[in-house]
């Protein structure tokens, strides 16, 4: 009797993670507010993360990003942030941006990677997610500006 019910429970417990991590990947993509974003005259179609829920999804569970796509999350204040690539196929570069849209830092992150994570230096109002290069390949670069609705 004891080890069958050692089996229930082991079975009820792994139904029970199966069912919350697919709950994860069923939540996540979500559908966000879409603004446009211009960096140095070059216009990039960025997403609006400005919630618990939509930091949390980011681009996890996604396997592509259009070029000149990416997303914008907002913070309510300005704050040091942390973000990590697990569940994200795809490989990134993020920017850390002050309250006036300005660029504070740039870092490229590797996909699937949950073993780092990616912190700002300092207190940030935004961080914007692109395809890995798309700064660099852009010509954008720490202290420049983007141009965007701030009254978000």
């Amino acid at each position: 009797m004891r080890a069958s019910y050692r089996v229930a429970i082991t079975t009820c417990c792994l139904v029970s993670l199966i069912i919350v991590r697919s709950i994860d990947a069923l939540a996540c993509p979500i559908i966000n507010k879409i603004i446009p974003i211009t960096a140095n005259e070059h216009v990039l179609t960025a997403e609006i993360a400005a919630n618990r829920v939509s930091h949390q999804c980011g681009l996890a569970f996604r396997t592509d990003l259009p070029d000149d796509h990416g997303m914008l999350f907002v913070y309510a204040r300005d704050r040091i942030v942390s973000f990590w690539m697990k569940d994200t196929s795809i490989p990134l570069s993020i920017a850390f941006l002050d309250r006036d849209g300005r660029i504070l830092e740039i870092h490229d992150m590797y996909p699937l990677d949950s073993t780092r994570y990616y912190f700002s230096k300092s207190p940030v109002r935004y961080a914007l997610e692109v395809n890995q290069g798309w700064f660099s390949d852009n010509g954008i670069e720490v202290g420049d500006r983007l141009e965007f609705d701030r009254s978000r």
